[in-house]
């Protein structure tokens, strides 16, 4: 088993050493553009499975009501019924609403589950699955608390929850803080027989890996408590709460998944000098100690019963000081989307007391790399972003950033782009992901041409007709397929684009 593991680890470490090799510099312009106004303390986007129409906005709380929003793509309308609305939920700073995650296997028609994660009237953290009737809207009446977990401060609720992206069990991750108040008084993050300061993993479909079949509670005995573990947890057979992923966390309000090597980024606030992020490996076995109580950032708390930087904790890849403001660190993602080639592996984060935001790459053996802030840069044209509460993806691997003001912006290149619809997403991005057609296979979506223009002079009329018939039957020249003949299925396309003048 030892040998497996080394070997894991190894393939892991290699693969992101040449991800970050073999990436090109981060050069592309940037700016931000606002896409959502008129929010509730907005504080998560986020997308369901292959859906390129729309993302969802999560409002922590307007009154004592969670809402999840709809915003329409391309065109950013924000749709005036919720998507789903919760309450009472909490109404302190750092309660109410505060995660949601789609269910990986969420387009199966006997699925359309997604969960939230959100602090009741009781201030207890709730875990709660439900079930979508549309993509527009969701069964309120459908609810399975997976899990309420009560917390003994206010602060330091946690709140991010997701699934991994090579996920096929629905083993759902959340991150819990420490409880609140300052310093941990309780020393919950070290202690393993508690939830709190922690990672956790769970798993919401049971053994079976099908929901709500009935096998999902392996704790009938405690009423809080309605998940399955996953066996390949670290503490499954013993020695701390088989829930339990990862610990020595203070208040992992925002973390994510690198969507290609589905390593795992932490963002962890401080307490009082330092914020950092924590990575775990894609391939990791789970277990880690990130240090909290006893350190902060690289920084030893000196608190009682802790060792100064002691064996077996991982420290952060990195962590930045309160100097000039600075106070709570927001995690984001690491780029993997379609606009900006050249920004791919790059990991966004900022802090939400300055708004502050900066960007680097990072391979476990060459460090961080191209650290850069982009605060100027992506300070939106008119508008002023003040309090940023999360960043987050649409089904492109885009970027979007919520200020708790009531806006949405999205990150996007500060250069023209190939958009032919004029719908302000790129061209080859919508090919790619099959949501315009491109018959001929040349990259262009087919609303943007005259599809059948053999003769290249922007229309399709009776000279392509022409071209087509001499060249029927034959391997080119009438072709508009790509599928290497001149055939009825060309003809067909042909005369259902017949005439065509270019827009």
């Amino acid at each position: 088993m030892r040998e497996v593991r080394l070997l894991s680890l190894f393939a892991g470490t290699a693969l992101t050493v040449l991800l970050a090799s073999s990436a090109s510099a981060g050069t592309t312009p940037l700016t931000t553009i606002r896409v959502a106004a008129g929010l509730s303390n907005p504080l998560f986007v986020t997308h369901a499975p292959g859906d390129y129409n729309r993302v969802y906005v999560v409002e922590q709380r307007s009154g004592n009501v969670g809402r999840i929003r709809v915003l329409t793509l391309p065109g950013y309308g924000l749709l005036a019924s919720p998507f789903l609305s919760i309450s009472p939920v909490s109404t302190g700073s750092e309660q109410g609403l505060l995660g949601l995650a789609f269910h990986p296997r969420y387009n199966d028609e006997n699925n359309r589950r997604f969960y939230v994660n959100y602090t009741n009237s009781s201030g207890a953290t709730v875990i709660a699955e439900y079930r979508a009737l549309n993509p527009l809207t969701a069964d309120p009446n459908s609810v399975r608390i997976v899990a309420t977990i009560a917390q003994p401060f206010s602060n330091h609720n946690g709140g991010w929850i997701a699934f991994a992206p090579d996920d096929t069990e629905g083993y759902l991750y959340v991150s819990m803080g420490d409880g609140g108040s300052a310093n941990d008084p309780g020393n919950r993050a070290q202690n393993l027989t508690v939830l709190l300061g922690k990672m956790l993993r769970i798993d919401v479909d049971g053994p079976d890996n099908i929901p709500n079949s009935g096998d999902e509670d392996e704790f009938p005995a405690d009423a809080n408590i309605n998940w399955a573990i996953p066996p390949s947890n670290p503490f499954a057979g013993g020695g701390g709460n088989p829930a339990i992923w990862a610990y020595g966390l203070r208040n992992p309000w925002r973390a994510s998944f690198d969507a290609l090597t589905g390593d795992l980024w932490i963002a962890d606030v401080g307490q009082n000098a330092w914020e950092e992020i924590d990575f775990q490996p894609g391939n990791s076995t789970g277990g880690e100690n990130y240090g909290w109580r006893c350190m902060e950032g690289f920084a030893c708390t000196g608190l009682t019963g802790c060792t100064c930087n002691g064996p077996g904790l991982i420290l952060p890849i990195y962590n930045y000081s309160h100097a000039g403001g600075n106070c709570s660190i927001t995690g984001g993602y690491v780029y993997r989307g379609c606009a900006m080639p050249d920004m791919h592996g790059i990991y966004f984060f900022a802090d939400y007391c300055t708004a502050r935001i900066w960007s680097f790459r990072y391979s476990i053996l060459g460090g961080i790399q191209e650290f850069t802030e982009r605060t100027a840069e992506l300070d939106p044209p008119n508008f002023t972003i003040n309090a940023i509460t999360s960043f987050g993806l649409d089904a492109y691997g885009e970027i979007y950033i919520t200020d708790q003001g009531g806006e949405v912006f999205k990150i996007v290149p500060n250069q023209p782009i190939t958009d032919c619809n004029g719908n302000g997403i790129v061209d080859e991005c919508e090919v790619a992901a099959g949501v315009v057609p491109d018959l001929n296979n040349n990259g262009v979506p087919d609303s943007c041409e005259c599809v059948g223009d053999l003769d290249g002079d922007g229309d399709t009329d009776q000279s392509d007709l022409g071209i087509l018939l001499q060249a029927f039957g034959k391997h080119d020249g009438g072709d508009i397929n790509g599928d290497g003949v001149t055939d009825q299925s060309d003809l067909g396309i042909f005369l259902a684009n017949f005439p065509c003048s270019q827009p």
